[in-house]
């Protein structure tokens, strides 16, 4: 069974810049966050495929990277110029089934990845 570690998470000003680092146990691909509000859904913000294609969510183009370390079984995600509707449990995701996360508008669902892990929590305060 695949595990998934994540780090980096914090509480930062509006303006300030976290990264958020995953690192799977064993080779995996199709690698992504996901972010819950309190008291909101949880949804999609950024994935990266091997072939290295990125997707992000309009919320988060211009302000995050995502990246991919595949020797180290690792994704990283840059948020800059956070804002306090980042605020969330960010979950890191692998295996993703991309075909349900763009049927679902990136909307989690029980069978948006195989693997989750057990989410890192950034706070930024105005």
């Amino acid at each position: 069974e695949l595990e998934l570690v994540e780090s980096g998470g914090g509480s930062v000003q509006a303006g300030g810049s976290l990264t958020l680092s995953c690192r799977a146990s064993g080779a995996t691909s199709r690698m992504g966050w996901f972010r819950q509000p309190s008291g909101d859904k949880c949804e999609l913000v950024s994935y990266i495929r091997s072939d290295d294609y990125k997707f992000y969510v309009d919320s988060a183009k211009g302000r995050f990277s995502i990246s991919q370390d595949n020797a180290e079984n690792m994704v990283a995600l840059r948020m800059n110029s956070l804002k306090p509707e980042d605020t969330a449990m960010y979950y890191c995701a692998a295996d993703l089934n991309l075909a349900d996360v763009q049927r679902r508008g990136g909307t989690w669902s029980d069978i948006s990845a195989n693997y989750w892990g057990q989410g890192t929590q950034v706070t930024v305060s105005s």
